[in-house]
């Protein structure tokens, strides 16, 4: 009988050894796993990312062509501006410098006429 439960008592600890085996490659497989999710996981974040980053560019592309119309027109208008006031200034800038002058130059005192005094 010793010997029957011998190789029972031995029979359950190869079961066991068997069932350890069994359990750590399911540790191993799900580790694996986890590590395999993950990797993949990053590698869509990557991807989606990438596809954002093309598509804000093409937008930013899109948009800033009008920004850059834009401004080439208002530099255009703001050289005919410019151009406009440097020929009214040569037409009559003499005639302002000679009004300045005599408006210095020829000082006319003039008392004032008051009806009422001020209050103090």
């Amino acid at each position: 009988m010793a010997a029957q439960n011998s190789a029972g008592i031995q029979t359950l600890l190869d079961a066991e050894r068997e069932a350890q085996k069994i359990v750590q490659k399911a540790r191993e497989y799900r580790t694996k796993r986890v590590k395999d999710a993950r990797s993949e996981a990053q590698k869509e974040i990557e991807d989606y990312r990438k596809q954002k980053e093309e598509e804000f560019k093409a937008f930013e592309k899109e948009h800033t062509s009008g920004n850059k119309a834009a401004e080439e027109q208002a530099e255009k208008d703001t050289d005919k501006q410019l151009e406009e006031i440097k020929q009214i200034g040569q037409k009559t800038g003499p005639k302002v410098v000679e009004d300045l002058v005599r408006a210095v130059m020829d000082v006319r005192p003039e008392v004032p006429n008051r009806i009422e005094q001020p209050v103090a």
